[in-house]
């Protein structure tokens, strides 16, 4: 791919793109799923307690759909640095299915936000069974539907619990969850009044991007404007990081663009 759709894939899942994975399942669930009026409103609901009601960063459609891109960069990259996933795999499902349960975790993994936001993870399991029952149908046969629910779930519980990712497509999850960190993600509450670390450090991040590395199959280069940045890097990523699975596979370097000649941190590399 040329530069350009390097740049636009960062952003945004082209279906037409080409990727380093079979992509023609993938492509017609996120069309039923981009459309869907119950996920929809699941989407846009789960963001009334976070943000609302507890001032915290937006987990709405908007985070959605950033996770969801992010973590099918973050998927193709891997394919192409030849990163083994084994969660479909370990199923006995295809290839073509690998793809498939990322997007679906990445567009269900906050859906518990509508019960609480504590142990929000965990609501997430029951609303999500419930959408897959209903999804999956229209695509598998009966056998091959449960064991994507299976994957699926497992990814949503682990993207924000104790428990370690158990597959590679639950750790890429995990990790694209963490690279929502922009300052968009932070608006709402500080238009609000909100001065909070998780606001204030994500205010900092003006840039995240994937792109193919050279030591290792992931490059994410991230821009921040000040040193407040370095929460989001150093605390919030580097947590979602650690025993994803892939940390062997993505390089992270954080560079401070504020600048300023007194400024406490220039660079950081995890």
């Amino acid at each position: 791919m040329s530069d350009a759709t390097q740049s636009d894939a960062d952003r945004e899942y082209d279906p037409d793109a080409e990727h380093a994975f079979p992509d023609e399942r993938l492509n017609e669930v996120l069309e039923l799923v981009t459309d869907d009026p119950e996920i929809t409103t699941y989407l846009d609901a789960q963001n009334v307690n976070p943000v609302k009601r507890k001032g915290y960063n937006d987990h709405g459609t908007k985070h959605i759909e950033i996770v969801r891109n992010r973590a099918l960069r973050l998927y193709d990259l891997l394919k192409r640095g030849g990163v083994e996933f084994n969660g479909a795999t370990d199923q006995g499902l295809d290839e073509a299915d690998e793809a498939v349960i990322v997007a679906l975790a990445a567009t269900l993994h906050d859906i518990g936000h509508v019960v609480h936001r504590d142990d929000h993870a965990y609501y997430s399991i029951p609303l999500a069974s419930d959408l897959l029952d209903r999804i999956l149908p229209e695509f598998y046969a009966t056998p091959e539907a449960v064991r994507v629910k299976a994957e699926v779930l497992h990814a949503i519980l682990c993207h924000h619990t104790e428990e370690d990712p158990l597959t590679t497509e639950a750790g890429v999850i995990r990790v694209a969850d963490g690279l929502d960190m922009e300052r968009g993600r932070s608006r709402l509450p500080y238009e609000r009044g909100g001065r909070g670390i998780n606001t204030i450090s994500s205010q900092a991040i003006d840039s995240v991007t994937l792109e193919q590395g050279e030591e290792r199959p992931v490059l994410v280069e991230i821009e921040m404007r000040n040193a407040a940045g370095v929460y989001q890097v150093d605390n919030l990523l580097k947590e979602k990081l650690h025993k994803s699975g892939i940390e062997n596979d993505v390089r992270i370097v954080a560079l401070n663009t504020g600048g300023d000649s007194d400024q406490l941190v220039e660079r950081i590399e995890l």
